[in-house]
């Protein structure tokens, strides 16, 4: 998924939980998809309408650091998905509360299956 864009009410400030912002999350998800290449079937892949659902699902509990969020989300994509082997994510906080005029700030993750 790339670009999927959520509100969330994610941030240290008060007024940041409080409010709320626009985020992007930008999510590729490692796996062994070879059996739907083959078959053509959804059984053999993860589905990006699933993943989307655990994502927003994330999204909507609070957090104050978007590394913390962007774990979490990670790991809750790892327990969903048993066939995932790795993902990674990134997060986007657009027009952050920093005094500059930026697009945005965020992080990037990798978390594999231990």
């Amino acid at each position: 998924m790339k670009d999927v864009r959520l509100y969330g009410y994610h941030g240290v400030l008060p007024q940041e939980r409080a409010v709320g912002a626009y985020f992007m999350v930008t999510l590729s998800i490692e796996t062994d998809f070879s059996q739907a290449m083959t078959a053509d079937e959804l059984a053999g892949t993860i589905s990006y309408a699933e993943a989307f659902e655990v994502v927003k699902a994330e999204m909507d509990i609070p957090a104050q650091l978007l590394e913390h969020l962007a774990f979490r989300i990670c790991n809750a994509l790892l327990d969903r998905f048993p066939t995932a082997q790795a993902v990674h994510l990134e997060l986007l906080k657009e027009n952050p509360p920093m005094g500059a005029d930026c697009r945005g700030a965020g992080v990037a993750i990798d978390v594999k299956r231990e």
